[in-house]
């Protein structure tokens, strides 16, 4: 349920604001709330801004005391050499010799 704050409310609440606080006190203080207001809308603000910026205006730094990468700096990689094919013995009736091949499976 959802209170509502009447006028009424509204002014019982002001008057205790204005006891405990005095009267030069609350100029002051709405000032400061109207600072902290305008602030916290500000931010919010720009963090929904970063959020919805499209892609293409996103811009990547490298890392501060950071290398970057240049392949042309790197030494060539050692080639990668395909593992051996597995020999494969074929058995045939007794009357022939075995056949080997070096194709490998699929």
């Amino acid at each position: 349920m959802i209170a509502t704050i009447s006028g009424m409310d509204m002014m019982w609440i002001f008057l205790a604001a204005l006891l405990l606080f005095g009267a030069k006190k609350l100029p002051e203080l709405a000032k400061g709330m109207g600072q902290a207001v305008r602030e916290f809308n500000k931010a919010k603000d720009e963090i929904e801004k970063e959020l919805t910026k499209p892609a293409t205006e996103l811009t990547v730094q490298p890392a501060p005391n950071k290398q970057e990468y240049n392949p042309a700096l790197q030494a060539p990689a050692a080639p990668v050499q395909a593992p051996a094919a597995p020999v494969i013995v074929e058995t045939k009736p007794q009357d022939q010799a075995p056949q080997v091949t070096n194709t490998p499976l699929l």
